[in-house]
């Protein structure tokens, strides 16, 4: 029993730093109609859903894998899907693909969509999403910012220097963070970000920087939030974002192909990611039947398929496994009762909300840069001298930081791969859903090109 509580609060400590993430990158963006979401709200929201979710799976999955608010996929939806329509019709979209996970869980056809796309290009994804989460903390913590010039487009700070207070304190962060990391800290992550938000409110109380941007901002100042004391530490949860979804609106404003297209990779980035988790967390602790499977499969997808679409519900972007649920198990956790634990003090993290809200993006950013790290390690599982993965699992790593978009890159990837094998005469090697799957980023990368010659 006493490993299993271990376990829950190491996991606890490894992932908590999802309840500022999550706000500030949901934060960061604005939908059509220039309408952001709340920080606490989504605080508050993030960690009830991250408690109830990792509960669910410790009950019916019986299996130490905590649930929580997906990076990657929150940055979809905050960057891509909601500036084309409102924030309930990005989150019903959200809303639409756990719906459809549930449905490829409980027809078993899960199984058969997850092994059309070769388990390379699979790692490419999450390789791709991690330079993505990294260059989006660069840029929200003016690290990198536009030059305004033709060449090059973007640079180091401010006239190619770290000449910011804000900008000292993220560099700072960063370095902490990643000594923590390389010592295997336990909570490093969640250290670092509370680590760079005390240094922030330090020297915002000596330097008096202020906010960047506005009628009394400046490009030195601190991004989204200015660090300071804040007035209350606690309060009653802000739970008003829950339910706050529209499953059709969606698809009248931007169109069918182009809400389509988005399901159909909110699917992609979560459906491959939870079955990666799974077996690597069960691989951890020595929990992997003969076969290589994991005990109650199933059930613990389902309850994953389940958190995809409560998460769209309550507004936090789409709900999944945690790879941080390793560190979990390396203390001990083998059963569901760890999630009990880890569960309970998401739960308790909901009246801390109130603390988002003197978060820089200075001193979160950190946290996005040392993950998209985490995710970039995998890198080393693709064979580079094999050309027919190697190029189509570099162009969807490269394309999607570079064009601030997951789904261009996982388009790419997709009609390169199946290019290359019809161009070698391998049709064959090619899974017959690949094919639909490529037809549809075809289309998706030609609506513009189709709108223009219809209309």
């Amino acid at each position: 029993m006493s490993r299993e509580v271990r376990g829950g609060l190491a996991t606890f400590f490894t992932m908590a730093y999802i309840v500022v993430l999550n706000p500030l990158i949901l934060g960061g963006g604005k939908d059509m109609d220039g309408a952001t979401l709340p920080l606490a709200a989504v605080a508050a929201a993030t960690a009830l859903m991250a408690g109830l979710l990792t509960i669910l799976m410790g009950v019916v999955g019986r299996f130490p894998l905590a649930l929580a608010a997906g990076l990657g996929v929150n940055a979809l939806v905050a960057y891509e899907i909601a500036p084309l329509m409102t924030w309930a019709d990005a989150m019903g979209l959200v809303v639409i693909e756990g719906v459809i996970i549930a449905i490829l869980v409980l027809t078993n056809l899960r199984v058969a969509v997850f092994h059309s796309v070769p388990m390379q290009l699979k790692t490419a994804i999450g390789v791709g999403i991690g330079l993505f989460l990294t260059i989006i903390g660069f840029v929200d913590a003016g690290f990198v910012r536009s030059t305004g010039q033709g060449s090059p487009p973007i640079g180091l700070g401010i006239g190619g220097k770290i000449v910011t207070w804000p900008g000292l304190v993220f560099v700072i962060g960063l370095l902490v963070t990643i000594v923590l990391v390389a010592r295997k800290v336990k909570g490093a992550i969640l250290i670092g970000i509370i680590g760079s938000t005390i240094l922030a409110i330090i020297v915002e109380a000596i330097a008096q920087v202020g906010p960047m941007g506005g009628p009394a901002g400046t490009p030195a100042g601190w991004a989204l939030n200015v660090p300071v004391v804040p007035d209350k530490w606690v309060g009653v949860p802000d739970l008003s974002l829950l339910g706050n979804f529209n499953v059709l609106g969606g698809w009248k404003t931007a169109g069918i192909v182009v809400c389509a297209m988005f399901v159909f990779t909110l699917l992609l980035t979560d459906f491959f990611d939870t079955m990666g988790t799974m077996v690597a967390v069960a691989q951890e602790g020595g929990m992997l039947t003969e076969d290589g499977m994991v005990p109650r499969t199933k059930e613990i997808l389902l309850v994953d398929s389940i958190a995809a679409a409560a998460g769209g519900a309550a507004s936090t972007s789409s709900n999944t496994s945690y790879i941080e649920s390793a560190a979990g198990v390396a203390e001990g956790a083998r059963t569901g009762f760890a999630n009990l634990v880890t569960g309970g003090l998401f739960l308790l993290a909901m009246f801390l909300a109130p603390l988002v809200t003197v978060v820089p993006f200075e001193a979160a950013s950190v946290a996005l840069v040392v993950v998209g790290f985490l995710m970039m390690t995998a890198v080393r599982n693709i064979d580079w001298t094999d050309y027919e993965i190697g190029i189509p699992a570099f162009l969807t790593i490269v394309i999607m930081p570079f064009t601030y978009s997951i789904s261009n890159g996982i388009g790419a990837g997709v009609i390169t791969y199946v290019l290359i094998k019809a161009s070698k005469g391998k049709l064959r090697d090619v899974h017959p859903l690949l094919w639909i799957v490529a037809l549809l980023f075809v289309v998706y990368f030609a609506v513009g090109a189709l709108e223009k010659l219809v209309f």
